[in-house]
């Protein structure tokens, strides 16, 4: 294929770079494959455009925290899991309870966990997230000790399909019911 001169061919070009992508990609990235002759408002568009488009099939385009992608609805998940058994983490309560914490109250200290929780917080769940690349240390608060702060990731809010912590559904809806923190079936 030439240089897409069209809107439709820029339109397959943008397609196949995001369903062939391995991770979300961000504007800039999205603008490379047309050598700097697109402006971002009309990605932009593109992209709405694309989104309208996979209206109703089975792939949806999704904005992210670190960009965009295709991802399988969640109504395909049972199916796909059939093809590609992989395991899903389970985590224990505990473990839920923290990773909440962190992302409602960030940057917040393993003391600041462990006196909203009551318990001390296991070392294994912290590194367990710090593995997954859920949370990173982004600080010491500046006190005696200097602790770590913890907050959440791109990759956490990617995993979850947000764009932003706005996004986490209200505080009071983990109260009531037990909700498995699983990740997006992405691809």
């Amino acid at each position: 294929m030439n240089e897409p001169q069209t809107i439709e061919e820029m339109k397959l070009v943008l397609e196949a770079v995001l369903l062939t992508a391995g991770q979300p990609l961000s504007l800039d990235e999205l603008l490379r494959p047309f050598a700097g002759r697109m402006e971002r408002a009309t990605l932009r568009m593109l992209l709405d455009e694309i989104k309208a488009d996979w209206q109703g099939r089975s792939m949806e385009l999704l904005q992210v925290a670190s960009g965009w992608r295709f991802q399988a609805r969640a109504e395909f998940a049972t199916f796909i899991a059939r093809i590609n058994p992989e395991r899903q983490a389970r985590y224990s309560r505990a473990a839920l309870e923290t990773l909440a914490i962190i992302a409602y109250r960030q940057p917040v200290t393993r003391g600041d966990i462990e006196e909203i929780r009551g318990v001390a917080v296991n070392p294994n769940i912290m590194r367990q997230f710090i593995e997954r690349n859920w949370i990173d240390i982004v600080g010491q608060r500046d006190v005696p000790g200097r602790p770590s702060l913890y907050a959440t990731t791109r990759t956490f809010l990617d995993d979850l399909g947000l764009r932003s912590l706005s996004e986490l559904p209200p505080i009071q809806h983990f109260t009531q019911q037990e909700i498995p923190l699983e990740p997006t079936q992405a691809d």
